[in-house]
């Protein structure tokens, strides 16, 4: 959240980049969404080997959910990138958010193999490290890439919180599906990620259907000064 909203203080400050009222509305619900998600996410099921890394990642839950991600970016960056990329924010930062599940799972398997190395176990033997390494490497460069090529096109006040939502919601839909964290929730869980995801839709849909009115605070409250008082 930090980055957040440092991000988009830095962008007015040095860029002279302006959210209006709906922005700055859709940024502080986000903000809000993402943080109830995180909140009221379970704990993370202790991974302590590559085995046990490996078991996770080979469930069928989790392939289903990494075929739908590699399929949905794969039209994202072929199909629909090359038409619509430049004229609407979301696609470029779907990309990024879609395969940054596949960088954060990975980091976690790579965290793993670095603690059994340096408890003197043989971590780097294993395949499976191999293969994390080029799923890291391929998905990070992917989301410079059109990070970059968003940052290039739109106002970074209204990227980095899309982008920031959007890959959190991705992150923890990973996890949840990785770890089995659903079959721990409770039902005040439940409901607490469900509404801070309605609150990131709605945030989402305020930062990008409204970006181009020029609404500021003040000429709200101005308008609403000059309104003649009812009898």
């Amino acid at each position: 959240i930090s980055v957040l909203l440092n991000s988009a203080i830095l962008s007015s400050y040095f860029l002279n980049e302006k959210l209006n009222i709906h922005g700055k509305l859709g940024c502080v619900l986000s903000i809000l969404g993402s943080t109830v998600m995180v909140i009221h996410a379970p704990e993370e099921e202790e991974v302590t080997s590559l085995d046990e890394m490996e078991r996770k990642l080979q469930d069928p839950a989790f392939v289903t959910f990494a075929v739908l991600l590699t399929v949905v970016a794969l039209v994202l960056i072929v199909v629909v990138a090359p038409k619509r990329g430049q004229t609407n924010v979301l696609i470029y930062v779907l990309i990024c958010s879609l395969i940054g599940a596949f960088s954060v799972s990975s980091v976690k398997g790579l965290g793993i193999a670095i603690k059994q190395m340096l408890q003197g176990k043989p971590a780097y033997h294993h395949p499976l490290v191999y293969i994390l390494v080029g799923i890291l490497v391929l998905s990070v460069s992917t989301q410079i890439n059109y990070l970059n090529k968003a940052l290039d096109m739109f106002n970074t006040s209204l990227v980095t919180p899309i982008y920031y939502v959007c890959f959190t919601t991705t992150v923890v839909t990973c996890s949840i599906i990785l770890f089995k964290e659903w079959s721990s929730m409770e039902l005040g869980d439940v409901i607490g990620t469900l509404s801070g995801f309605c609150s990131i839709i709605i945030g989402v849909f305020l930062l990008h259907a409204f970006k181009n009115t020029n609404i500021t605070w003040s000429q709200l409250m101005s308008s609403v000064a000059k309104e003649p008082s009812l009898p």
